[in-house]
Parts: structure tokens; sequence; C-alpha cells
């Protein structure tokens, strides 16, 4: 039985969430790898929709192992807030893991971030403020508190002075902040420990030992592709990497224990935040892409930029994560337009350029190359086959899998849990 990373091919918000819940009733372990409560996954289940940030999407799926790896940062006030919120909406969050090598996001991280963000100014990255670069920022430091500290009261002090040794003396020099008190800040922490404690386990040696039994393990992607660290449009990305090898080191999995990569494409493209974006679109079709998608951020609650689907960054999500399906989504919210642009390429100083280009600065300048393909304006959200779709429709499925480079496997026709072509088994 398979282990299976499932990731953003775009700036996220493509609808990993309903991906990973589909799968949820068919794989035995859900994990997230990478990233914080920066991340939002909106799951509709029958009539009742459900907001994640942290928690990994399996949580919703009844007899599925949820976990979060010991590469995502964990701010303990929001996990317990959102296991406190499922709860009392009859989901059962008993079976939750937390890896203790897991970094915590503690209250100067917070701080920190948004007060580097207003220094910033009109270079401001565009984070979401809730501490997750300056945590993974600590981490790479070696100055970070993780959820194993908790636990020894006697360490987490020592750790946290020695981590605002320095950051105290910047809050003050140069952002004009009060210093923070490391007894506040350890006081507060320990009062998460007690309701932690019970989730926290070797997520890595589960895992493996899963993974050796047979068991189905998915491994679940926050953000995306072109936002990884390494990877994506720096430096307006996130602190982590989405991308397929951080399931590896996000988990404590080996890569040849992952048999299939699935990447989530919408039929259109998004981003929230700051930089560079193509195939942007500041028209009546921009405007309409954003309302009929209902194109808000579930954490940041920000309006997302809309603009038509980009194959170059498709076929470039492709390559560095080694996919081997595609889960395409939302195809819903083109109903309507007689025709529909897709950027085939790019113009860079006057050039064709048909890979993403390696350089920031071309990529910031590229003009999208559209090619035009036709719309369709039949409902589709109740299409339970290929073949049920319009011609239309059909055709532009089968366009955008040549261009991207791997094949379609499941398409997205509607935001409910039942409103989902598929078309190859990713278990098989």
């Amino acid at each position: 039985m398979p282990a299976l990373v499932l990731l953003g091919a775009q700036w996220g918000d493509e609808g990993k969430g309903k991906a990973t819940d589909l799968l949820g009733g068919s794989v035995d372990y859900v994990v997230r790898y990478q990233g914080g409560n920066n991340a939002g996954h909106t799951v509709v289940v029958g009539d009742q929709k459900y907001a994640l940030h942290l928690l990994p999407s399996g949580i919703l799926s009844p007899g599925c192992t949820p976990v979060i790896g010991n590469g995502v940062v964990v701010d303990p006030a929001v996990l317990l807030s959102e296991l406190s919120g499922l709860n009392e909406r009859g989901v059962d969050t008993s079976k939750l893991l937390v890896s203790g090598n897991a970094h915590l996001i503690t209250p100067y991280n917070i701080t920190v971030d948004k007060v580097t963000e207003r220094f910033l100014g009109k270079r401001k990255i565009g984070t979401t403020g809730r501490g997750i670069g300056p945590t993974y920022a600590d981490k790479i430091n070696r100055t970070g508190i993780r959820v194993q500290d908790l636990f020894d009261e006697s360490i987490l002090l020592q750790k946290v002075e020695a981590a605002l040794d320095f950051k105290n003396q910047v809050l003050a020099k140069l952002y004009n902040h009060r210093a923070v008190v490391a007894e506040q800040v350890v006081e507060e922490m320990l009062g998460y420990a007690d309701q932690i404690k019970g989730y926290v386990a070797d997520t890595t040696l589960i895992l493996n030992d899963a993974i050796d039994d047979g068991k189905v393990v998915l491994f679940e992607g926050g953000q995306g592709t072109l936002l990884d660290v390494d990877h994506g449009t720096y430096p307006f990305v996130t602190s982590s990497n989405p991308t397929a090898g951080g399931a590896c080191t996000g988990a404590g999995v080996g890569p040849t224990k992952i048999n299939r990569v699935i990447g989530i494409l919408k039929a259109y493209t998004t981003r929230v935040g700051a930089g560079p974006f193509p195939t942007e679109l500041f028209d009546q079709d921009g405007e309409d892409l954003r309302r009929i998608g209902g194109e808000r951020g579930v954490t940041t609650g920000r309006d997302r930029r809309c603009g038509w689907f980009d194959a170059v960054i498709a076929r470039y999500a492709t390559r560095v994560n080694g996919l081997t399906d595609f889960f395409l989504t939302k195809l819903d919210v083109l109903t309507g337009w007689e025709q529909i642009p897709v950027c085939v390429a790019y113009e860079v100083d006057g050039k064709r350029v048909e890979e993403l280009p390696h350089n920031q600065s071309d990529f910031h300048h590229a003009k999208p190359v559209y090619e035009m393909l036709p719309g369709w304006s039949e409902d589709i959200t109740k299409a339970k086959t290929f073949a049920e779709l319009p011609k239309n429709a059909q055709a532009y499925v089968k366009a955008l899998e040549e261009m991207s480079g791997a094949p379609i496997s499941a398409i997205g026709v509607g935001p409910g849990r039942d409103e989902t072509i598929q078309i190859n088994s990713f278990l098989d």
C-alpha cells in the first residue's frame, strides 16, 4: 500500500483540504509536515463547512490518525482552540499525534513577526503575522523551543532566556518595543503543557512502522510549490518546504518510502500576499473569478489575487516535486466564460520562454503568452464521470494535462465532498 505526498502546485489555496479529505477515508494516517497556522484548509462535509488552520484535514475522517510532524511549527493556543472547536461540533480529535520535535511558536515570535513587517513598510513580505518565519529562524539558529521542552520547566526557562537575550536588544533598540519578560513567557507556555502532553509522540517511529506494516500514509503540505523557501518566488515565500522533499525531512520518512506525489491545481490561479504573479487579472474577469470562486483566505481573511491558469508554473511544479498525478479543483468556477485564456509561455525581454525563469528579475517582468480555449455554459456540478462533462470542459482538462506534464487523476466540480470526478485511483 502506498505512502503519498499531496501538495499545492501553485501558490497555495488550491483545495488541498478537499483532496486530503477525499482520500482520508481510505488512508490510515494524514500527516502535516511543514508550515503552521498560516495555512488554511476548507473542507465541506455535507452541509457542514470546516476551516482548519493547523490540524491535518484527516482529522475529519473517522478511523484516520492525524499527525503533526516535526517540520511543523505549532502555536499551542491555536492548536488547543482548534481542537476545542472541533470537539464542540462532535468531531473526535482523540487520535491526534504531535511530534515532540516540532517547534513551538512563542509570544515573542509573534511580536517579532508583526513589528518586522511594520518596519519593512513598502518592502514587506506579506506574512500572516502569526510568528511562523521567526519561529523557523529560531529553529535554524538553534534557539528554538520544541514541544518536548514544555515538560521540563528548567530547560524551557534556559532556552527562553537565551532566545530573549538577543531579541530584546533588537526589540528595544531597533523597533522601540518594550522588552519581553522571560518568566512571563515560560508561565504562559507551561500552561499548555498538561493539555498537550497526551497528544505528544515519537511520530517518526510511528509513521515508519506504519508504512512498513502496509498502512496507507498521506503527507499533506501547506501553502504551495511557488511559496517554497528554496523553490518558490523568493523572497515572497513561506519559511519552510511545502515541496515533496519537505515531506521526508518534515516527517522523518525516507524518500524511498514515498510511492506517489499528487499536485493540487486550481483550474485558474490565485495568490495571497505580495510577489510576482504573471497571469494576475485587474479587470472584471478577475473580480468574477474572485466572487464565483469565493477567493478569500481561510486563515488570513484577505482577498486572493486571481488570474488565468499558468501552465508554466504547473510544469515547474511537476519537475521540482516529481509529480505523478494532478488533482484539478474548481473547474466549475470557469462555467460561463465563452473563451478561457491559458498561459502557455512567458515573454521575457522579447523572447518566448516556456519554463519558469531561473532569474527572479526575469520572472518579475515576465508577460503571459495566452492560448484561448473554448468555454462552456452547462452546469457541471452534478457530473460524476469525465464523460458527463461538456465537450469543451473535457477539452480544457485534457489541454491542461498535456501542458502540465502529469495526468489529471481527479477533478473538483464543486465545493462538496462528493462533488469530485475520480479518473484514476491514487491508491493503486
